[in-house]
């Protein structure tokens, strides 16, 4: 007598336990981290580098403006990793890619090789784009999902305070190009932890939705779809102009302008803080990372509570409150004192209220954009954001060339694009913290 077997799950009908929960969380937040770690490590070792090499700042800017544009065209290929192989794909080969990005840092001979080996940490960059569509699915049932994302989206300023504090400690001893490499280790790690986790139960449907069409099996298919919030005619592999229907358009254009403005605003006071309070403060390299280690600290607290307001009052209202106070607050840090104690106070603020909504911005666009088209949607405002590094970093320098003071030209590249981010932002959808396929259910 055969011993009767287990039906087999399908994977799109898989049980998120809390143990998946907590392993997917887990190793997206570390992907995230050390996806920072080696994206932010190139800011703050810039001036570094630029010592090392003879660069004068307006060369060592105009530098980091053509790694923005290479971070920009490798940051285009996530949106269609995403959407056509997978989420769980997409999360390897973004890790891959920064751990690549700071692995052959080392060994960087100039300007030219510094430029077309910094592009490829446009994967680690684009991590949170992976987390903020996998984790949305993932986490579609879980209470208080915002909150939960908070805690991964904080992995920026735990990157970046790992980032200091190990260049506090290594450059010293080994160079800021082992400085790098050690970054390339954990990084693989991660890429390995990856491995063994699943899939998003909406892609896996959203995959078999695709199949059972293409042979034929529409009714079948439509139980699936239906079953998931998937659409019910729309099942082709997404594309760039899924994304700027008249349903969408608005939506998608305010997003990709709000990522522009902002990331102006990131270039400025987090990518090249260690520059802006060298250079406009009057700090030594070495205080300066010790401001950039304490205010990466209360950064992280920014992300736990923007998560935790974002589920209460909305995430779009989070997003704009946030970033219209950090204007505020980088400008007054810019124009005040230059005594240590506010400095220290208004800078730590500042990374409070630029990078914290983040945390709240990454699942809002999850949740903004439909099944079939979220990870493209996502992507195509989240690419924007090298294209607003590119701007600040070439406005910064047009402005320093010009003989413009570091303080103003960080003041009008920084604190008023940042107003700006918020601004845009009103134009977005209000999702009311729902995802679309709850709305579409609730509809029904």
């Amino acid at each position: 007598m055969s011993t009767p077997t287990t039906a087999k799950v399908e994977p799109w009908n898989r049980t998120i336990t809390p143990r998946t929960l907590l392993a997917v969380s887990l190793v997206c937040f570390l992907a995230w981290v050390f996806s920072v770690y080696d994206y932010t490590l190139f800011g703050t070792l810039l001036p570094v580098i630029a010592d090392d090499f003879g660069w004068s700042s307006a060369f060592a800017a105009g530098v980091n403006t053509w790694v923005t544009v290479g971070v920009f065209l490798v940051s285009l290929v996530v949106g269609t990793l995403l959407d056509r192989f997978g989420r769980k794909r997409a999360l390897i080969i973004t890790v891959i890619g920064a751990a690549i990005s700071s692995g052959l840092t080392g060994l960087a001979a100039g300007a030219v090789s510094l430029v077309v080996i910094r592009a490829f940490s446009g994967f680690g960059a684009s991590e949170e784009v992976v987390n903020a569509v996998y984790l949305n699915e993932v986490y579609a049932k879980a209470k208080r999902r915002g909150f939960m994302y908070s805690f991964v989206q904080s992995g920026w300023p735990v990157g970046a305070l790992v980032a200091a504090g190990l260049t506090a400690v290594i450059l010293p001893h080994l160079g800021w190009r082992w400085t790098f490499v050690v970054a390339m280790v954990p990084a693989v790690l991660v890429a390995i932890a990856a491995t063994r986790l699943p899939e998003s139960p909406a892609y896996a449907a959203l995959k078999e939705v695709r199949r059972l069409r293409a042979a034929g099996e529409d009714d079948a298919a439509s139980r699936i779809a239906r079953a998931h919030g998937l659409s019910d005619t729309d099942h082709h592999a997404s594309r760039v102009r899924d994304v700027f229907t008249p349903e969408l358009r608005r939506h998608t254009i305010c997003l990709a302008l709000a990522w522009l403005f902002n990331w102006m605003a990131i270039q400025v006071f987090s990518v090249l803080g260690t520059s802006v309070l060298t250079e406009a403060k009057g700090f030594s390299f070495d205080n300066s990372l010790i401001v950039l280690v304490l205010a990466n600290a209360v950064g992280f607290c920014g992300y736990i509570f923007h998560g935790w307001v974002g589920d209460r009052i909305g995430r779009r209202t989070t997003i704009i409150a946030g970033w219209s106070v950090g204007a505020v607050v980088t400008a007054a840090m810019l124009l005040g004192p230059d005594s240590s104690a506010w400095v220290m106070v208004t800078y730590s603020l500042s990374l409070f209220f630029l990078t914290g909504p983040y945390a709240a911005l990454l699942f809002y666009m999850g949740e903004s954009f439909p099944a079939q088209v979220r990870g493209m949607g996502t992507n195509v405002a989240h690419v924007m954001g090298p294209v607003g590094g590119i701007a600040g970093s070439a406005l910064l320098t047009v402005l320093l060339s010009a003989g413009t003071g570091m303080r103003t030209a960080a003041l009008v590249t920084g604190s008023v694009f940042m107003l700006l981010s918020g601004i845009v932002m009103l134009g977005a959808r209000d999702t009311g913290n729902r995802t679309v396929e709850v709305e579409q259910e609730a509809a029904a």
